[in-house]
């Protein structure tokens, strides 16, 4: 079991000292055994409710089904399930038994699929009987041939297993395959945002640190917190939230498996009562703009985060205005696992992402690499113990990502006087305009405070004198309807938040954005649909 110093109320990070041989799936539910609190609800998902003590039997069956199955330690198998108590009970029983788990997003198309399949080597895929139809054509064309495990259903084919039978067959006793702290644990895929996804390794002494960082002393968790998060167990924000933190400290965790509509997340957030809830921020907006949003007095929240996309200022006003709970905007990442950088309790500075979390250091570097020490706008670098170790197979931008101790996080950011850090637009997104450097989330936020907008994104579209300058994309609330008038209302609202320069020349209302399935803003979706309405 891990040894803790004291954190000093969060203000000091602790000082985590791991055994020689650990085993992170071991840590999380031993140390819940341990405290007394197996007949603690650990779980509460669609289907039921189930103790600690229920879902370490159930992670120990799931490690030797596996084991049964032919996997050994170090092999790598896919996990693309739905946020029910199979995936912690797959992702942890595999890790128990030093099987490599890689949890994907569950809303790819079979392309995705393939490539993932055919890039990580995987020798089995467990997946959710509703997604199987997505991977038939992926397995179809795979370089090679997984076995496949199918969970919430019986196998509808002959060569695959129903997860449920064999849990049934499996004994409910498993003796956890210690690892060295610093061994590959898990992965996970990045989210897209900018192109190709790319396996992110992640070590065993990862998740704790998380857990020990971030949740403790940020979020304040505690064994009597409920727990729900909107963005699912794929995405790391997500798994933070649902799987470490939880387990960590156990606490109780609601799970919900369909997609994070605004009605949805009310429906769990009326019955279950969560105190803590994770979210992003397109689902806040539309959660604000939503008829069916509850009154304070009938939620019982202590606390909110929000992860993704940068928080826009004017969304955690109206949010703590109607609620009375603060939004913690962070920014984290799939290479550091979780959250890094963040607002506090107590110290919330709407408009920015906070400050470093004890335990991180970060720094602003200008284009040549050389650290910013005033209040320009550089590049995002991160350090702290929970970075990946590689990006699987590509060493390229494995070298150019992990560096020195470092992490590029190809986040701009700036810091103001009081040393609180402004997001300023991804490094491959900014623009340039009038020979000077636009952030599109800038504008982005400025279209934000129209009363009549729900959303937008912005990138750089050429003009006839083929000089870049802004254009946005722009979703509007329900009841409003685009028009000439209306554009150029929104242009003259830029106009009188930011510089000139700033405004976007064109705006096209659009009924939604591309997004990944964690809520980021597929950009590169917007300037390659743009480039191709322009040629002839």
């Amino acid at each position: 079991m891990p040894e803790f110093s004291s954190a000093d109320h969060g203000l000091s990070p602790p000082r985590i000292v791991l055994p020689s041989r650990y085993n992170a799936a071991h840590d999380l539910l031993e140390r819940n055994l341990a405290s007394g609190r197996g007949d603690k609800l650990a779980y509460i998902d669609d289907d039921g409710a189930y103790t600690y003590a229920a879902l370490s039997a159930r992670v120990q069956r799931a490690a030797n089904a596996l084991t049964t199955r032919g996997l050994q330690p170090g092999d790598r198998i896919i996990v693309a399930l739905h946020d029910t108590l199979d995936f912690p009970s797959v992702f942890l029983g595999a890790i128990r038994a030093g099987i490599v788990p890689i949890a994907i997003n569950t809303m790819l198309t079979s392309a995705d699929y393939r490539f993932m399949l055919n890039d990580s080597g995987a020798k089995a895929l467990i997946v959710s009987a509703p997604l199987l139809s997505q991977f038939e054509a992926a397995l179809a064309e795979s370089q090679h041939t997984p076995q496949v495990i199918v969970a919430g259903g019986a196998a509808r084919h002959a060569d695959h297993q129903a997860l449920g039978a064999l849990l049934s067959a499996a004994s409910p006793q498993h003796t956890a395959i210690a690892m060295a702290p610093d061994a590959p644990c898990f992965w996970l895929y990045s989210s897209g945002s900018t192109g190709t996804p790319k396996g992110t390794v992640h070590i065993h002494s990862s998740l704790m640190h998380t857990a020990e960082l971030y949740a403790r002393p940020i979020l304040g968790i505690t064994e009597h917190d409920r727990v729900f998060s909107a963005a699912k167990l794929f995405f790391a924000y997500g798994l933070g939230n649902s799987l470490t933190f939880p387990l960590a400290v156990g606490a109780t965790t609601v799970l919900m498996a369909e997609r994070p509509t605004p009605e949805a997340v009310f429906r769990r957030l009326l019955e279950q009562q969560p105190t803590i809830f994770y979210g992003v921020p397109t689902l806040y907006a539309s959660m604000l703009a939503s008829n069916a949003l509850p009154s304070r007095n009938q939620l019982n929240l202590r606390v909110c985060t929000s992860a993704g996309e940068a928080l826009p200022s004017e969304i955690g006003q109206r949010f703590r205005a109607h609620f009375g709970v603060d939004i913690l905007d962070g920014i984290g990442s799939t290479e550091m696992l979780h959250i890094f950088m963040s607002n506090q309790v107590g110290d919330v500075r709407y408009g920015t992402t906070g400050k470093p979390v004890p335990g991180y250091r970060v720094k602003l570097c200008d284009e040549h690499g050389a650290e910013i020490a005033g209040d320009g706008l550089g590049e995002l670098l991160v350090s702290g113990p929970s970075s990946a170790i590689t990006y699987w197979n590509n060493p390229a931008k494995s070298a150019a990502t992990f560096a020195g101790g470092w992490t590029r996080t190809g986040d701009k950011y700036t810091r103001n006087a009081a040393g609180y850090y402004v997001y300023g637009g991804r490094a491959d997104d900014m623009l340039k305009v009038s020979g000077q450097y636009v952030s599109p989330f800038e504008v982005e936020a400025a279209l934000a405070t129209h009363p009549k907008v729900l959303e937008a994104a912005v990138i750089g579209v050429a003009d006839e004198t083929a000089l870049v300058k802004p254009k946005a994309y722009v979703v509007l609330k329900p009841g409003f309807e685009g028009s000439p008038e209306l554009e150029q209302a929104l242009q003259a609202h830029v106009k009188a938040h930011l510089a000139a320069h700033k405004y976007p020349r064109w705006i096209e209302f659009v009924t939604e954005l591309p997004k990944t399935a964690t809520g980021k803003i597929q950009r590169f979706k917007l300037r390659a649909a743009a480039e191709s309405a322009r040629e002839p």
